[in-house]
C-alpha cells in the first residue's frame, strides 16, 4: 500500500470513528429530550385551565345573561364532546370557515350579547384572551384521544386549504423568512425543540395535535391563535389580526394534513 492509500484509510477511520461518536452523542442527546417530555407529562397545568373553561362556558355572561351551553360547534348546538377534532370547517349561519376561537366569538356575540372587539384587539396576555385561552382548553380537552378529522370538502373549506398552504410557503419580512423555512423539511430541530414537517401527516399531527397547549418556560396557557402569532412575530412579520382568515387559513392547512392522527389536547410543552 502506497503512502496515498494509507493517508486516505487513515483519514477515512478517523472520520468514520468521528462520525460514530457525533452520531453517539445526538442520540444522547435525543433520549435526555425524550426522558424531559415524558417528565412534563406529570401534572399537567392545563387541566386548571380546563376547569375555568367549562364553568366560563356553563356560567350565564354578557348583555343577554346567557351561557354558551347552546353554542353550535359543527356538531350541534351543545355538543362539545369531539367538536374541537373537526375544526376548522364551514358554518352555514356565517358562511365562513372558523377555527374553535372566531366560533367562539361568534357564539358570544349571537348568544351572549357580547361584543367580540375587546377579544379581538386585547392582548394575548390581557383577561379577554385570558377568558378564550381557557374556553380553548376546556373545549379542546373534549376531543382527547378523537381522532383528527379535518377534511376540506366545502368549496370554502377547500379554499381555505389552499391559502393555508400559499401563505406556508410564502417568504418576506426582514429576514425572507416564511413557515417552510423552519417546518418545510425533516429532522431539524432548534436547541432542544423539534420542528416538525407541516406538508407530511406525522409532522403535521406532532404541529397540530397538542395544541392549546401549557407553555412550561412562560407558566401560560397557549391557543393556536397565540401560537400563530409567536409565529409571524418571530419572522418580523405584521402580526396578524386575532381569528383572521390569515390564522384560520394555516389551521386548516395543519390540521388537514394531520387528519386521521389521534388529538393530544391540551398539550404541555417547555
Amino acid at each position: 500500500m502506497d503512502r496515498v492509500s494509507v493517508g486516505m484509510a487513515a483519514f477515512l477511520a478517523v472520520s468514520a470513528a468521528a462520525a460514530t461518536a457525533a452520531y453517539a452523542q445526538k442520540d444522547a442527546a435525543q433520549e435526555g429530550i425524550e426522558a424531559y417530555r415524558e417528565a412534563l407529562q406529570d401534572g399537567n397545568p392545563a387541566e386548571l385551565y380546563e376547569a375555568t373553561g367549562e364553568e366560563l362556558w356553563k356560567t350565564p355572561a354578557g348583555p343577554k345573561k346567557a351561557s354558551l351551553e347552546q353554542c353550535d360547534l359543527g356538531l350541534g348546538p351543545g355538543v362539545v364532546k369531539g367538536a374541537y377534532a373537526r375544526l376548522p370547517r364551514h358554518f352555514k349561519d356565517t358562511d365562513r370557515v372558523q377555527d374553535l376561537e372566531s366560533r367562539l366569538l361568534t357564539c358570544m356575540e349571537t348568544l351572549q350579547g357580547k361584543d367580540p372587539k375587546p377579544y379581538v384587539e386585547a392582548a394575548f396576555t390581557a383577561p379577554p384572551k385570558e377568558e378564550m385561552n381557557a374556553l380553548a382548553a376546556y373545549i379542546s380537552g373534549q376531543s382527547k384521544d378523537d381522532p383528527i378529522a379535518v377534511t376540506p370538502k366545502h368549496p370554502k373549506e377547500q379554499a381555505m386549504y389552499e391559502l393555508g398552504k400559499r401563505m406556508f410557503y410564502y417568504q418576506g419580512g426582514p429576514y425572507d423568512f416564511s413557515c417552510a423555512t423552519c417546518h418545510g423539511q425533516e429532522g431539524t430541530r432548534i436547541r432542544l425543540q423539534d420542528l416538525p414537517y407541516i406538508p407530511g401527516p406525522k409532522g403535521a399531527a406532532a404541529g397540530w395535535s397538542s395544541w392549546p397547549a401549557y407553555r412550561v418556560s412562560a407558566g401560560q396557557m397557549w391557543s393556536m391563535q397565540w401560537r400563530l402569532n409567536d409565529c409571524f412575530r418571530q419572522q418580523r412579520f405584521p402580526e396578524p389580526v386575532y381569528t383572521s382568515d390569515a390564522t384560520i387559513a394555516l389551521s386548516m392547512f395543519m390540521a388537514a394534513n394531520a387528519s386521521g392522527a389521534t388529538m393530544k389536547t391540551p398539550g404541555i410543552k417547555r
